[in-house]
């Protein structure tokens, strides 16, 4: 791609699409932002435009990877429908995430606990869990999920569908379809968190 071909903004944009590739490839240790210069057929003082250094880098890709994950967690929340099926909606979107960006999804995970973590990131990467508690606390109100703190039942409910993401970045679902074990994972999370009879 020639240099002159990046304008107005572009190429952050592409700096930031070329590094997940790069971390999804050959992980972290192969990102610098000389290689993505030369990837990206730019100078090597190109990208310092955009990111002063190799954190700022990083810092900018965690920060778009939770603003994405957010986006499809708010999205699927606020979908008209009953409850339960928006919680289901809500568990779809992160396994989607989880499976598609799974390589960005460790390096967001290992930078909110940094400690030079800002408080945009700190702030960014508990939203989800935000989502998800609000969504279970008006699954409470209309008396499909059990009584109980909704942060700590919005825990277990990430940790399945964490778990089973997990499983299948590392193709430990053997031959079980990812859309089947999904569905089949959220029917059992969901009737664990229905009200005991």
């Amino acid at each position: 791609m020639a240099a002159d071909s990046y304008h107005h903004g572009n190429l952050r944009a592409a700096l930031l699409e070329r590094a997940e590739a790069v971390l999804a490839e050959s992980g972290i240790t192969a990102l610098s932002l000389r290689g993505l210069a030369r990837d990206l057929e730019v100078s090597h003082a190109a990208p310092t435009r955009h990111f002063r250094d190799r954190q700022a880098l990083l810092d900018a890709l965690v920060i778009s990877g939770f603003t994405d994950l957010n986006q499809r967690m708010q999205r699927a929340a606020d979908i008209p429908g009953p409850v339960e099926a928006r919680l289901t909606g809500l568990g779809r979107a992160y396994v989607g995430f989880a499976t598609e960006r799974a390589a960005l999804l460790g390096l967001m995970f290992s930078a909110k606990h940094e400690e030079h973590a800002g408080e945009q990131l700190r702030h960014l990467a508990h939203t989800s869990l935000e989502t998800a508690a609000a969504l279970i606390g008006e699954a409470q109100q209309a008396g499909v999920v059990r009584p109980g703190e909704p942060v700590r039942l919005a825990q277990v409910a990430f940790s399945t569908v964490h778990g089973l993401a997990t499983l299948a970045v590392g193709g430990l679902l053997d031959d079980t379809p990812l859309d089947e074990a999904t569905g089949l994972a959220l029917e059992i999370l969901l009737a664990g968190l229905r009200p005991p009879r």
